[in-house]
């Protein structure tokens, strides 16, 4: 039933077409009246078949769209070890008072982050029901590149800290761990601006999201 539905959908266009034309030899129609008819319908299905293809393009790159932003959710923000705030954090067993005073500055502005990332995944989840891609898309690709741009803040805050002072072996090592995987999740994003750039109206280019930069190991 499913693949019956699926042919009809998409090919009612030619096999309207074959039956018109098999009318028309069996009951001797005029070409000329025919000819017309049978263009305007190809041309309607081929313009029809182009709006669902761009709609199913929409779709699936909304939905991977939403995929980048749980993904971003869970491994990078709240209580995941792979968090930039978590690797902050571990700062505080360091002895220098200026890092901890930046650490807790930091602290207090990850719960305000937390709190926006939980907002916009819920948002995302809610919306993604309704099944209006079109309608949110560009919009949910904007705000997801806004939370990662203030993001990409505090790892280059962090990065440029880290090579000014000696931070812990370990710190450097769970940071270093952190960017493998946060650039594999912006390789990602590129990617998948890319694809919404061919199908809906954006302004962000994919370079606008930044590669973290890897620190060198000593010990």
């Amino acid at each position: 039933m499913y693949v019956l539905k699926t042919i009809v959908s998409w090919g009612w266009s030619p096999i309207l077409i074959t039956a018109l034309a098999v009318l028309g030899f069996i009951y001797d129609w005029e070409i000329w009246t025919v000819i017309p008819v049978l263009i305007v319908i190809l041309v309607i299905g081929l313009v029809v078949a182009a709006v669902r293809a761009r709609e199913k393009k929409l779709e699936l790159s909304s939905q991977r769209l939403r995929q980048l932003a749980g993904y971003f959710t869970r491994r990078f923000t709240g209580n995941s070890s792979l968090s930039i705030f978590a690797i902050i954090n571990s700062l505080f067993k360091t002895e220098i008072p200026e890092l901890w005073d930046w650490a807790r500055a930091c602290d207090m502005a990850q719960r305000i982050f937390n709190t926006w990332c939980n907002s916009f995944i819920d948002r995302v989840e809610s919306d993604i029901r309704t099944r209006g891609f079109s309608v949110y898309s560009r919009t949910y690709l904007n705000e997801l590149w806004l939370v990662n741009s203030h993001y990409y803040e505090f790892v280059e805050q962090f990065y440029e800290v880290a090579k000014r002072v000696e931070v812990p072996p370990e710190t450097v090592d769970q940071y270093n761990r952190f960017v493998a995987e946060y650039n594999a999740f912006v390789q990602d994003f590129r990617d998948n601006i890319g694809e919404l750039r061919k199908v809906a109206k954006t302004e962000i280019e994919p370079p606008a999201v930044k590669f973290a930069k890897e620190l060198s190991v000593v010990r």
